[in-house]
């Protein structure tokens, strides 16, 4: 029976299908509905870990006591797994292992663009490339074939396109697979310099072996057509070619890693002119390149930004000479910045952080925001748990940065990789404020847990981690809490921490607004008392415009937080209208 799937729901239904039994990862856009789908099949079992790089190990030793194992991120996870996944590909693997690479072309969600096929020629481990949700289903059940065949973990990569479109599935049955049995073997598994250097053998023997493949496996296919100009692609760039060029030839690869030189060198016979069509790195065109090749790609193809249909056939028409016909793209669509949500509790912070001056290192999540305007707060912010550290650095570097400076992470943030740089700062004697945003969930890729929300991936009830608690077993001897939406209160405790000349660590403590089961009591503005000053304005909140200069509050927006009535000097802003569930 078909069916529409997303690309994520078709990965989690074929790694159900393939008999995968553990799933585990890290929430990060465009990845993060696999694990949540996968959840939700009978005799599975899944997690959220704190970090990428603690999923991949769990994942490795579900794999070694036997279990086909299924282990999710986003690009930029598999950074923070990388040490784990370059020598995971000497050991092998004993079950079967998929990683899964979502990437973000375009940077809807990320803070970078990386290309992660790279990934598959550093650690010589397969790519698989999937340009559908039912391509997607099935290449994750290859991948495992492929894993337990070559003795090596497989990289699935996909893109946003691949993960949030929805196309028709065909639903199999599942497969049932038993534990293979665990075979105590130290010369494999356990990587000193002696073994490591046989496994490096081992590992170009299968390398060997995987470009023996590549040749063969219909994974790789020459499609015929009509005309002299060929398109070798891959992903979600298949489609666009496709959908732009429809009689054209095209090779589709979906093993980007080893590629197929002779069949790409068969390929070349057929036409005169090969045009290479990639997102983001010239990965392809580079290899085509090296078999001495004469090629088009990244001169006319985008090397930044998400590629489409038009993209693709206006690049080609033109390198062409050929005529390009106007397309919706030539609109001047209106921007729509994002925005924090009306009840944020992070708005207030990032609120006095502008109104004391003080230098912000941020981090990554939807505190993220406090950068936009009018709030303008944040400095910096480059990777997960970075805030910390750069607030160290800055300290060293400059003391004129000491007493102004605070370091912020959100609660999922800081125990990913937030907790080793506070350590850094209590053990070298920093003098930083670290607030940790603590909204009782990981917000921004959609809800999920982690280990300080008292509850699992598979719902069930979970120890607590308790942040205050940590802090000061880490060494930190001032320690506050702190509810965002009493203004005068986190403004006193900011300006007394950074002043304090010592590490402080404050815990901004309130839930998200998007949290289930809250009531909200609307507010409302009272025009004879309203001035027209705007002060409220510079709170951000999508709620509160101006209609006939004065400040108007849109009750179906409102939250209900009251930040508003205590930036007001005027006492215009009151509760009001109906409480709302």
């Amino acid at each position: 029976m078909a069916k529409l799937m997303t690309g994520n729901e078709a990965i989690a239904r074929g790694a159900f299908e393939a008999g995968v039994k553990i799933g585990v990862g890290y929430p990060g856009t465009p990845s993060t509905e696999i694990l949540e789908n996968f959840a939700r099949y009978p005799g599975v079992y899944a997690q959220w870990s704190p970090n990428e790089k603690v999923a991949l190990e769990v994942g490795i030793g579900a794999s070694l006591a036997g279990a086909r194992t299924l282990v999710t991120m986003k690009h930029v996870g598999v950074n923070v797994a990388a040490d784990t996944l370059l020598t995971l590909s000497y050991t092998g693997v004993n079950a079967g292992l998929v990683l899964v690479s979502a990437d973000d072309p375009g940077l809807h969600s990320s803070q970078n663009e990386q290309d992660n096929r790279y990934y598959g020629k550093l650690a010589k481990i397969p790519v698989l490339e999937p340009s559908d949700s039912e391509e997607a289903r099935k290449f994750v059940k290859l991948a495992y074939e492929l894993s337990e065949e070559f003795d090596t973990p497989v990289i699935l990569r996909t893109t946003t396109r691949i993960a949030h479109t929805h196309t028709l599935v065909i639903e199999e049955e599942p497969r049932e697979v038993s534990l293979k049995p665990y075979v105590k073997n130290p010369q494999k598994y356990v990587m000193v310099p002696g073994n490591a250097r046989l496994r490096h053998q081992v590992v170009e023997e299968r390398r060997q072996k995987l470009l023996e493949y590549a040749e063969i496996t219909p994974l790789n296919r020459i499609e015929e057509g009509t005309g002299d100009v060929g398109f070798i692609t891959s992903g979600i760039s298949y489609q666009y070619v496709k959908e732009a060029f429809p009689g054209s030839p095209v090779l589709k690869l979906g093993l980007t890693w080893p590629l197929p030189e002779k069949l790409i060198l068969k390929f070349a016979e057929k036409v005169k002119t090969i045009i290479v069509v990639e997102e983001l790195e010239p990965y392809i065109e580079e290899h085509v390149r090296a078999l001495g090749l004469k090629v088009v790609g990244k001169e006319i193809i985008p090397r930044t930004g998400e590629l489409n249909h038009y993209i693709v056939q206006r690049a080609v028409l033109k390198y062409l000479g050929e005529e390009i016909a106007d397309s919706l793209e030539n609109l001047d669509l209106p921007q729509r910045p994002p925005v924090m949500c009306p009840g944020c509790p992070h708005r207030p912070v990032f609120y006095i952080l502008s109104e004391l001056k003080l230098t912000v290192t941020g981090d990554i999540g939807c505190y993220t925001l406090g950068v936009m305007p009018p709030l303008g707060a944040i400095d910096t912010t480059v990777c997960m748990g970075a805030g910390i550290g750069m607030a160290l650095g800055m300290e060293k570097a400059n003391p004129d940065f000491s007493g102004k400076t605070v370091a912020v992470i959100g609660d999922s943030t800081f125990l990913h990789s937030g907790i080793t740089p506070l350590i850094d700062m209590v053990y070298n004697g920093g003098k930083g404020t670290i607030l940790i945003l603590d909204n009782r969930t990981t917000a921004m890729t959609g809800h999920q847990p982690h280990p300080a929300t008292g509850k699992t991936l598979m719902g069930e009830p979970a120890p607590q981690v308790d942040f205050e608690a940590l802090a000061r077993a880490l060494g930190v001897k001032r320690v506050t809490t702190v509810d965002p939406f009493d203004l005068q209160q986190l403004r006193a405790v900011i300006t007394e921490e950074v002043a304090a000349g010592e590490v402080s660590v404050v815990v901004v403590r309130r839930e998200c607004a998007l949290l289930p089961n809250q009531t909200r009591e609307p507010l409302t503005v009272i025009s004879e008392k309203c001035t027209g000053c705007q002060r409220c304005l510079k709170l951000g909140c999508p709620a509160i415009a101006i209609k006939d200069k004065k400040a108007s509050i849109d009750p179906l927006l409102c939250n209900g937080c009251g930040v508003c009535a205590q930036v007001c000097k005027f006492s215009a802003i009151i509760k009001g209208g109906d409480s709302l569930g």
